[in-house]
């Protein structure tokens, strides 16, 4: 055979070669992509739909502790100087729903709709200690009677619990509807009616002030009662959620 025509032949397998090589190496490539691209597009509509619930699950829950814990602690100095036995109430009761943070960051952390519904009842039970807390102490105060001073500044607590309730029952209210859980939404419509529980306090310090000094301790009791009927609504909410309703 002749040497051009050798030379020929070799170039044109070489390039048929190569040709072959680059198809099989773009095909490759192509069959690669496309995978990667199927199961990242498979993982970006399960997992992380989950993942982002429970990121803004556990958002709503640390923004509401990190108010119902700074409204708690300006409660706590002002009792500390005031002595009132319905601001007390409040203050524990403030403790004890920030505190209800701590399960549901669990079972948001852990993307649980079963987690989730063992913190709903774990808030329902920190509901339902701060109310006999707060009860044990109305009663202690009506046996042992004890004037509250600075009334003042008792009334601006009373001020601060509603601020800060009401702020954490729409952060909660407004984050369990839209993740469809029936623990935050429970949690919510708690901090909504401690709102009004801490506008006790600011009538506590009024009828003091006008010398009715059992008033507090009255009103301390009238609190433990409305949180018990708070324990209450939310243990209706939480036990009437079927297991599924907050699957993420």
């Amino acid at each position: 055979m002749p040497t051009d025509d050798l030379i020929a032949h070799d170039d044109s397998g070489a390039h048929g070669h190569a040709h072959a090589h680059d198809h099989a190496h773009d095909h490759d490539h192509d069959h690669d992509h496309g995978h990667a691209d199927g199961r990242g597009g498979h993982s970006h509509g399960l997992v992380h739909e989950s993942i982002k619930r429970s990121r803004e699950g556990l958002r709503a829950v640390g923004l509401a502790l990190l108010i119902l814990g700074a409204t708690a602690i300006a409660q706590l100095l002002v009792f500390l100087a005031s002595g009132s036995v319905a601001l007390l109430a409040d203050l524990i009761h403030n403790f004890g729903d920030a505190a209800t943070a701590i399960p549901l960051a669990i079972a948001f952390a852990l993307r649980s709709a079963r987690a989730e519904r063992w913190a709903g009842l774990a808030v329902v039970f920190a509901i339902f200690v701060s109310a006999c807390v707060a009860g044990y102490e109305a009663i202690d105060r009506l046996l042992h009677p004890h004037e509250p001073k600075y009334l003042l500044a008792l009334a601006l607590a009373g001020a601060v619990g509603f601020a800060g309730n009401w702020c954490a029952a729409i952060i909660r209210t407004r984050a369990g509807r839209r993740l469809d859980s029936p623990a935050l939404v429970a949690d919510g419509a708690h901090a909504r009616a401690d709102a009004y529980v801490s506008l006790a306090v600011i009538a506590s310090a009024a009828a003091v002030a006008l010398g009715a000094d059992i008033a507090d301790p009255l009103i301390g009791l009238g609190i433990t009662l409305v949180i018990l009927k708070i324990t209450r609504d939310s243990w209706v909410t939480v036990r009437a959620a079927p297991v599924g309703s907050a699957a993420g």
